[in-house]
Formats: C-alpha cells, structure tokens, sequence
C-alpha cells in the first residue's frame, strides 16, 4: 500500500491539488444552493448543538473553564459611570463540545515515525508544510465555504428499534437502505453535495459524559465509500 489507508488520497480528482475547501466546493455551486432553497416550506429552525458547559463531555483531559474576572472587570470611570465584564477562557477552543473539524484536524503517518513530510492531511499537504506554533498555514477553517445543503436524516435507532444505538455499534449500508423504506424513501435520489445525517440516539447521553465518551456508534467504510463515491455528500453528521 502507498499509504496506511491504501492508495494516495491526492491530488483530489474533483477539486485539485491546490484545493483546501474539500467538500464544502459544492457550496459554490448555485444548482446546490437552490436544491436546498427549494426544500423550504415552513421556514423553522432548529438548535443542533450544545452550549458550552464546564461539565460537558470532553475528550481525554480537556477542560473547558470560563471566568468574569472581577464582575465587573473594570470601572466605574468617567461622568457616566461605565463599566464593564471582560471574559478569561482556558480551552481548546475548537476541540470542545459540538463543533465542526477543520481538514487540518485529522491526517495519517504515510512513512517513517516523526517523519513531518510524511506527515499526510486532505490533498496530501503535509505537516511540514502547514505547521506552525501559532496554527496551521493550511487547511483552516477558515478556507471552507458556507454550508447551504440540502439534508436528508436517516433514524437509524428508529428502524432498529431502539431509544439509542450501542457504543460501538456499526451503521451499515442494510441500515441505510431499512431507514429509507420506513421513511417512505426508497428509491430517493441523492444528489452531490447533499447533507446526510444519521440518528443515532447517541445525544441521549450528552449529560452522562462517561456514558457519552465511551464509544459512539457511527457509520462503517461500507457507508463512508457510499457517501464519498457514490453519493459524494458534501457533510455528514450523527447525534
């Protein structure tokens, strides 16, 4: 193998070598945008995340602590008497809570231990590359595009028949085909650039950290090969 995971993964046959946006390109595309417009008929929104809590679940040792020093922080000063409340947060700010991962997040060890050049992200850029003490040259967040995508939930806990999957429990591709005849959805068509969410029932236990760090279920390679090849999704995601 060329690499841990097979073959090399760059350049990317759709997007190009210098890309740093990955799937997030289809949200340029107007034929996109307009397939998820389309999509509106009651104008609802829905929260999807967690607010950030000194108790919430974190991986490993992570703490996530915000302070008002002095409350208020300073004043009052001047005729009108102002005053204010400044914050002080210790966190990795991006690696906390509900979050999105940039394509700087995760990469692989393509040659010999500690090897930087060998060191592989999205598009094979490499950690010496994109490295710095101060955050990363490439592949921040900050390159993706808005996200306006057309979503389409599969209940995977529901066609189980169940409250919540099991940690470490695997979604597969009979899963995916099951949830879509429930929902009355067989033979939907996917288009590129969808948002596929799977419910897991996982969310279940946001407010039991130890429960909720012990090994989600998620989507196995049968699923993710669907919805980068055959699907190419733009997002994916999982409660």
């Amino acid at each position: 193998m060329e690499t841990p995971l097979g073959s090399k993964w760059w350049p990317n046959s759709l997007w190009g070598g210098a890309d740093e946006a990955g799937s997030t390109n289809w949200y340029t595309k107007p034929e996109v945008i307009m397939r998820a417009i389309a999509e509106i008929k009651e104008g609802k929104a829905y929260k999807i995340g967690h607010p950030y809590t000194a108790d919430m679940p974190l991986f490993g040792a992570r703490k996530f602590s915000l302070r008002i020093p002095g409350s208020p922080t300073g004043g009052a000063f001047g005729a009108n008497k102002v005053m204010w409340n400044d914050e002080f947060l210790a966190t990795e700010i991006g690696q906390v809570g509900t979050q999105f991962d940039g394509l700087g997040h995760i990469g692989v060890e393509a040659g010999a231990t500690g090897d930087k050049n060998e060191m592989r992200w999205y598009n094979g850029i490499s950690n010496a590359e994109m490295s710095t003490p101060y955050g990363l040259k490439k592949l921040g967040v900050e390159k993706l595009h808005p996200i306006v995508a057309r979503g389409i939930l599969l209940d995977i806990a529901a066609v189980r028949g169940v409250e919540s999957m099991k940690a470490g429990e695997v979604i597969s591709m009979a899963d995916v085909k099951a949830a879509l005849k429930r929902q009355g959805m067989e033979g939907f068509k996917f288009m590129p650039g969808d948002a596929i969410l799977f419910r897991t029932g996982w969310e279940k236990y946001w407010t039991d950290p130890k429960t909720f760090n012990s090994g989600a279920p998620g989507i196995g390679m049968e699923v993710a090969r669907w919805v980068a090849e055959d699907v190419q999704a733009g997002v994916t995601g999982g409660d």
